[in-house]
């Protein structure tokens, strides 16, 4: 029997592919001057206004997914007779996962004929995306919920996430950098290289001075870890910035082109965590990058 796919406005993934694809997507809410939104068709989101509204000064907080939120997006899936893979934010930068994991238990405890896995993607963005999308292809192949949930498990290691931001003072906010690192490195233009490590949390692996030379840097991350790229969809995020985007997509074409890029702009709940100008690519490759891997130029 198939079973049902679940995941979270943070994944990134257009809403065509969702729907097309019997994904469910449970929505993370943003708090824009205290009036509470979300947003679940990143397709038509309009980023250039929302990050314009940051950079004008908007106050933007988030909060995470409760276990009754998760509980009431299940319990109807279960109802049905489905089994439920939810494939969730890291939780090395978001409490939402121990809130999925919490309403799980419950809920495994009051239908224990029905299999509920949880799966900790150690990503963000298309990172967590890229990893539904996978998903979606074991499920149709006709594999059962827990060998698909097993081997995301195994294949969340190799997901390289790599990306860099343009203002270090949101990475100050989010308690990612010092306050004193975050004015140096303003004040010299340092561009800081991040990654999600082996615990799914943000972590520097690179300090590039200049924004252009850190989107060079960030190809030259990927030609150097990216596993079989003819036969990958890769991701790319930004936070308004598509022009650097598309300089990226230039360079990756240059010398090792995947079979897929999919391009979307950052959601408003991660976007306001790494602010206007962020830039992130996704893609599978070497396992060491997580804990081992530095670059230095």
């Amino acid at each position: 029997m198939s079973f049902s796919i679940i995941t979270d406005t943070s994944a990134n993934i257009p809403l065509e592919y969702v729907t097309t694809n019997d994904v469910a997507v449970i929505p993370f809410y943003y708090y824009l001057e205290g009036e509470e939104r979300s947003c679940t068709d990143i397709t038509n989101f309009d980023g250039k206004a929302y990050y314009d509204m940051i950079r004008a000064g908007a106050e933007i907080t988030t909060s995470q997914v409760t276990p009754q939120r998760y509980t009431e997006f299940m319990e109807p899936l279960l109802k049905e007779g489905k089994d439920i893979l939810l494939v969730c934010m890291s939780s090395g930068i978001s409490g939402s996962y121990q809130s999925a994991e919490m309403a799980a238990k419950q809920l495994r405890e009051e239908y224990p004929d029905r299999i509920i896995r949880t799966v900790d993607t150690y990503g963000a963005s298309l990172g967590e995306g890229l990893l539904v999308m996978e998903a979606v292809k074991l499920r149709d192949s006709g594999m059962t919920v827990d060998e698909t949930a097993d081997l995301l498990l195994t294949r969340r290691k190799g997901m390289c996430q790599v990306f860099t931001v343009d203002d270090l003072m949101h990475l100050r906010r989010g308690g990612r950098i010092s306050g004193a690192t975050a004015i140096f490195g303003t004040v010299l233009n340092i561009k800081p290289l991040l990654k999600g490590n082996e615990k799914g949390r943000i972590v520097t692996f690179g300090r590039i001075r200049g924004r252009r030379n850190s989107i060079k840097a960030i190809a030259e991350n990927y030609r150097a870890l990216v596993i079989d790229p003819e036969l990958q969809t890769i991701g790319i995020a930004h936070a308004d910035c598509r022009e650097d985007a598309d300089y990226l997509i230039e360079m990756i074409n240059e010398s090792k082109p995947p079979k897929e890029i999919i391009t979307v702009c950052y959601e408003p709940v991660t976007g306001s965590h790494v602010g206007p100008g962020a830039l992130a690519l996704f893609f599978m490759g070497n396992e060491d990058y997580r804990e081992k891997w530095t670059y230095s130029k």
